[in-house]
Parts: C-alpha cells; sequence; structure tokens
C-alpha cells in the first residue's frame, strides 16, 4: 500500500556515507521531531535525475531551510558509494543528504518500488518527493511514468511556505 497524506513514515535503514565510511541510519532518527523533504530517483548518474531532480534541490536548498526546512535527503535504490559519488559531483555537499536504499527496501516499505527490469536497472524506486513533518507525510507526490512535474524541487517550495 503506499503511502498516503497524513500517515507515519515506516521505519527503516537507509546508508549514508561519512568520513569513516558508510554508516546505517534509521529514518525513525532522519525524521523525528524536523521537517524533512525526502525525494527518490529512479537511479544516480541518470539523465533527469542528474540534470534536473537533484540539482533543482541543491540549488533550492537555501530557501527550503529558510522555509524551516530541516533536511533535505535525496534516495535511490543505489548502493552507498554510488550515492556519495553522485553527491560529490552535484555539490550536494551539507545541502542534501545522499541516503542510499541499496536493496530497495525503504522504498518497497512506502509502496513506491518500480519494476525497472525493462530498462535493465531491476527494481527501483519510482520518482517522489514526500514532506515530512516530525514523522508524518503531510504532502506526498508521486510522479507519473517518464514525468516530472509534481516532486520537483520548486513543487516543494510550494509545500513548505
Amino acid at each position: 500500500m503506499t503511502i498516503s497524506v497524513g500517515e507515519k513514515m515506516p521505519s527503516g535503514t537507509l546508508t549514508t556515507m561519512t568520513a569513516d565510511g558508510p554508516k546505517p541510519v534509521s529514518t525513525d532518527e532522519l525524521f523525528a521531531g524536523k521537517k524533512v523533504v525526502l525525494f527518490s530517483v529512479p537511479g544516480a548518474f541518470t539523465p533527469t535525475c542528474s540534470m534536473k531532480h537533484l540539482p533543482g534541490f541543491v540549488t533550492q536548498a537555501e530557501t527550503l531551510k529558510a522555509q524551516g526546512v530541516d533536511t533535505i535527503i535525496c534516495t535511490a535504490v543505489n548502493d552507498v558509494f554510488v550515492m556519495d559519488a553522485w553527491g560529490k559531483s552535484a555539490n550536494a555537499d551539507d545541502k542534501v543528504v545522499m541516503a542510499a536504499d541499496g536493496n530497495g527496501d525503504y522504498v518497497l516499505s512506502l509502496g513506491l518500488e518500480l519494476d525497472a527490469r525493462g530498462f535493465g536497472m531491476g527494481k527501483r524506486g519510482q520518482r517522489f518527493s514526500i514532506v515530512v513533518d516530525n514523522g508524518v507525510a503531510t504532502h506526498v507526490n508521486i510522479e507519473g511514468p517518464g514525468e516530472f512535474t509534481v516532486s520537483n524541487a520548486e513543487t516543494a517550495v510550494n509545500q513548505t511556505a
């Protein structure tokens, strides 16, 4: 079942890269007591994801944080090393947390998995964004196949204003 507005975000684990190497982080820790924008892309370094989705959040990070967003998290069903390299290449630095969902367990718990085997990409996450306030989804924006209109940074800016 797909996560809906008003529902508590499911518990899970994502992985981030630290100076000491990969670190598992619980989503409860990421969302508790914070306003968070979580967005998912089908794959790091893929065209729309690299040219529009992640760069939009990097560019709008200051605006979102000025509007009370504590953390912006980008996730994908990629390993933590790929997510780290992609974040560095996009200058995400301290603006966007790059969080790997290596096996796709978290997108599955959200009901937002994507079967991309037809493109040779295996199981992935759909393109979406969720505004989370203290662990509860306040906005859920899920893209249709091949679309990029509702999960972008501009939508998040409007939803957190």
